[in-house]
């Protein structure tokens, strides 16, 4: 696989990533670059970890991921999605959720990070260079993640609750994508 192949792929991979991190960088008040690399690190840290983690499950657990990874997805994403739409239609003055710390981020990092495992898969069916590919996919990722982090911001700033509530409903159809995509196959 070129590395031109394998940086397709690491933008496939990423749009999910950087579209969370946009819904993540709406709910910040002020943007830091601190947490738009805390969130490119999540992000691109499990972007890289799942297909790693595919590659060396190899053969005998893919057909067991490729049944039930859309479901796992299009839970995370459901349920982070409508905690967000309930979050920008509350009448509290309460923030959205802005953090970046393990509770906030990890089922994010985990839900826009599942397809990459089947990927991972599928680098083992290959010849794919282990190392590079996941270096590419997770530098990628990170990269997208943190200039999303910082789009989230700019765009937020003026419009935080219906963009909260668009942020729940990216998601949410991200989810729904996936699920279809796979149903369909």
């Amino acid at each position: 696989m070129s590395i031109i192949e394998l940086f397709i792929i690491a933008c496939g991979l990423s749009m999910d990533a950087m579209a969370a991190a946009v819904c993540k960088g709406l709910a910040m008040q002020r943007m830091s670059w601190k947490n738009a690399a805390v969130t490119g690190l999540w992000f691109g840290g499990f972007q890289a970890a799942m297909p790693a983690a595919g590659y060396l499950l190899g053969a005998q657990f893919k057909d067991r991921i490729a049944v039930f990874d859309h479901w796992i997805a299009f839970s995370l994403l459901s349920i982070i999605g409508l905690s967000m739409i309930r979050e920008g239609k509350c009448p509290v003055e309460e923030k959205a959720d802005a953090s970046v710390s393990m509770k906030s981020m990890l089922p994010m990092a985990v839900a826009t990070s599942i397809d990459a495992l089947a990927v991972g898969v599928t680098f083992a069916f290959l010849q794919v260079e282990l190392i590079p590919a996941v270096a590419l996919i997770g530098g990628t990722t990170f990269v997208l993640s943190a200039l999303g982090v910082k789009l989230g911001a700019l765009f937020g700033s003026r419009y935080r609750s219906r963009a909260e509530i668009a942020g729940g409903i990216i998601l949410i159809v991200m989810g729904v994508k996936i699920l279809a995509q796979h149903l369909a196959a």
